[in-house]
């Protein structure tokens, strides 16, 4: 997310607090419907951006939602599979 905030605040001066505001909006509604985004596997699931052609990727754990990456559509599928672990 630091990496896009940088980017976009380069190419654009506000852009960047204006990607925050939209996947703060996403997180938002992740905590209000954690099951109702798109699965991408078991537990694993990818809320896209309203303004902005990215994703929140989270799985539940328990009753909580962990946030895996914000991920940008054209990105290489799966780059960030690596984060999962073992926990």
């Amino acid at each position: 997310m630091d990496d896009a905030f940088a980017y976009l605040e380069g190419e654009e001066p506000g852009l960047g607090y204006r990607f925050t505001a939209d996947v703060d909006e996403a997180l938002g509604r992740i905590r209000m419907y954690p099951l109702a985004w798109h699965p991408l596997g078991r537990n694993l699931r990818r809320c896209h951006l309203k303004h902005f052609r990215y994703g929140v990727i989270y799985r539940i754990r328990g009753e909580q939602a962990e946030v895996i990456a914000i991920a940008h559509d054209s990105r290489r599928l799966g780059y960030w599979r690596d984060r999962l672990g073992a926990k």
